[in-house]
């Protein structure tokens, strides 16, 4: 039987990065287009040669589209690399690389944005091109800059994650514009949803991925008041996070790298949190907090990104 036929309402997905596109990717393939919303951070965007970038954004679209790069979970698959080739060439920036597959996108996007469109909109248009049939919508179409404190300043997160390969020292974070950010229209229709069946934060990182998203005008206050069930997926199994500088920001601002401070830094969002096996030693500290589901949450394949996507959805239901 197919999640689609036990697990009947709607669900909101929060989602940055490589982790949160993975289990989108597994969402999408047991629940029907119109059940899910994937609402995707955007504070990792910048403008760079003039173009607007979307990381997360794209890494969602290129995953579902199945066009991702599978060795990297980020860019395109079978890329090339003229346009920088040429760039470095003539001496210009080239820390961040845009494949040619990928420079087509923002050059398609820059082009609309310019016209008036918003990125919800241009997002949407970008889902139809590439035969991704989930709602997947920017978290805000205002702009919101996450910002990295280090000793040695603020760094936007880019240069922070790319151009510095998250050397810097991490203190804090803040998010540029957000206090005037307006909050997604579809993101804030699907919270207020009668059929909502429940929220799921993606295997995603809490402070720079997730962080953003709750940081919008009301969003924290909404989730924390929702009567449907809240669930995360733990980013980080063994002390270690999958992908990312989750686990390093972790140690930097002095928090024990597990998935107990995940629930800790969750507390008063979520009904239950779903950790991996190897920290199954966790269970009883998290479940002072919140409930918890002790499941496989590796995905390697795509057979485990559906199986999460299973497990995540069966937790909902047992929390309602």
């Amino acid at each position: 039987m197919t999640a689609s036929k036990i697990f009947r309402k709607n669900i909101v997905a929060l989602c940055g990065g490589v982790g949160g596109a993975k289990l989108a990717l597994g969402l999408s393939h047991v629940l029907p287009p119109e059940q899910l919303t994937i609402v995707v951070n955007t504070g990792d965007d910048f403008e760079h040669l003039g173009l607007k970038i979307c990381p997360d954004l794209d890494t969602v679209l290129y995953t579902l589209a199945g066009v991702n790069n599978p060795e990297t979970g980020w860019g395109r698959a079978e890329e090339t690399w003229s346009c920088m080739e040429v760039l470095e060439a003539l001496g210009s920036e080239t820390w961040f690389k845009l494949g040619d597959k990928d420079l087509a996108l923002h050059l398609e996007r820059a082009h609309m944005l310019a016209s008036g469109q918003s990125l919800s909109a241009v997002t949407s248009h970008f889902c139809k091109q590439l035969g991704v049939s989930a709602n997947v919508v920017p978290m805000s179409d205002d702009p919101v800059r996450t910002m990295i404190e280090t000793p040695e300043g603020v760094l936007s997160f880019q240069h922070y994650f790319v151009k510095e390969q998250c050397a810097p020292c991490v203190e804090g974070f803040h998010f540029e514009g957000v206090t005037a950010a307006h909050a997604n229209r579809a993101f804030l229709n699907a919270l207020d949803d009668p059929n909502l069946g429940g929220i799921i934060f993606c295997p995603s990182n809490p402070f720079v991925s997730i962080g953003p998203i709750l940081e919008l005008p009301s969003i924290r206050e909404r989730i924390g008041s929702l009567r449907a069930p809240r669930i995360a997926i733990s980013p980080i199994i063994g002390g270690r996070a999958v992908k990312g500088p989750a686990a390093k920001m972790m140690h930097e601002l002095d928090l024990p790298v597990s998935s107990l401070a995940v629930a800790t830094h969750y507390k008063g969002l979520l009904d239950g949190l779903i950790i991996d096996q190897v920290d199954a030693s966790e269970k009883v500290e998290i479940e002072r907090h919140m409930a918890s589901l002790v499941c496989p949450t590796l995905m390697n394949t795509l057979r485990d990104r559906i199986d999460l996507a299973r497990s995540s959805l069966d937790f909902l239901k047992d929390l309602t």
